[in-house]
C-alpha cells in the first residue's frame, strides 16, 4: 500500500528514543497540515510514536507495515499543538525499588524477556490501554521503559484514566545496576 506523505523520514534501526527524537526534528520542518512519513523497524515505535503525536497535539494518521518495516503516518496540526509535556512526577530507579510499589515495565516484550527488575509487570506501551483493568488505582506505580520517554508517555496516560499515585521513573533500565531477570528457555516454554 503506497500512501501520499509530503516527507519522509528514515529511522529504520534506531530504538527507543530516537525514532521519537528524529520525529520531534522532522515535524518542526513541516508545515500545517503536512504529512510526514516515519520508517522505523523498532516494534515499540508504533506505540510511542502515536502516544507523541497525542502528547503534542499533531495527529497520528496510522501505522502501515511492510514487511518488517512499520511506516507511520503524522500530520502535522500546529494551530492545535501544545507545548510538549513532561510528567512532572519522576523518581530514581534505585529509590523506586526501594519503596515497594508496582514497578510497571513498558518497554516491549522481548526486551523485558531479556532483562528486568524482579516482581516488575510488564505491559507494553502499545498495550497498556487495553489492559488498564490489570492495575489499581491507588497503587504506587513506578513507569520505567529504557530510557525515560515511553515511561513518561505512559505517565501521563495512566494520570489522564484517574490514576492518582504515578511516578515515572528517570533514566530507566539504561542506568540500572542492580540484578537482572530474564527468562529462562524453561519459562518461555
Amino acid at each position: 500500500m503506497s500512501i501520499k506523505a509530503d516527507f519522509q523520514l528514515d529511522a529504520k534501526g534506531l530504538s527507543c528514543p530516537m525514532p521519537i527524537v528524529k520525529t520531534k526534528k522532522a515535524m518542526a520542518d513541516l508545515v500545517d497540515g503536512q504529512i510526514l512519513e516515519v520508517s522505523a523497524t523498532d516494534k515499540g515505535s508504533k506505540a510511542d510514536i502515536a502516544a507523541w503525536a497525542e502528547s503534542v497535539g499533531h495527529q497520528y494518521v496510522g501505522t502501515v507495515e511492510e514487511e518488517s518495516v512499520l511506516k507511520h503516518y503524522i500530520r502535522k496540526c500546529s494551530d492545535d499543538t501544545m507545548d510538549e509535556r513532561t510528567f512532572e512526577r519522576t523518581i530514581g530507579l534505585g529509590e523506586a525499588v526501594e519503596r515497594g510499589g508496582l514497578i510497571l515495565d513498558v518497554r516491549e516484550e522481548a526486551e523485558f524477556a531479556f532483562g528486568h527488575i524482579e516482581g516488575a509487570k510488564s505491559i507494553p506501551m502499545g498495550e497498556l490501554d487495553a489492559r488498564l483493568s490489570e492495575l489499581e488505582k491507588e497503587q504506587e506505580i513506578y513507569v520505567v521503559c529504557r530510557t525515560g520517554k515511553r515511561s513518561d508517555l505512559a505517565a501521563q496516560k495512566l494520570t489522564a484514566h484517574g490514576f492518582t499515585k504515578v511516578f515515572n521513573v528517570l533514566p530507566g533500565m539504561t542506568s540500572w545496576t542492580g540484578d537482572l531477570t530474564s527468562f529462562s528457555s524453561a519459562e518461555r516454554s
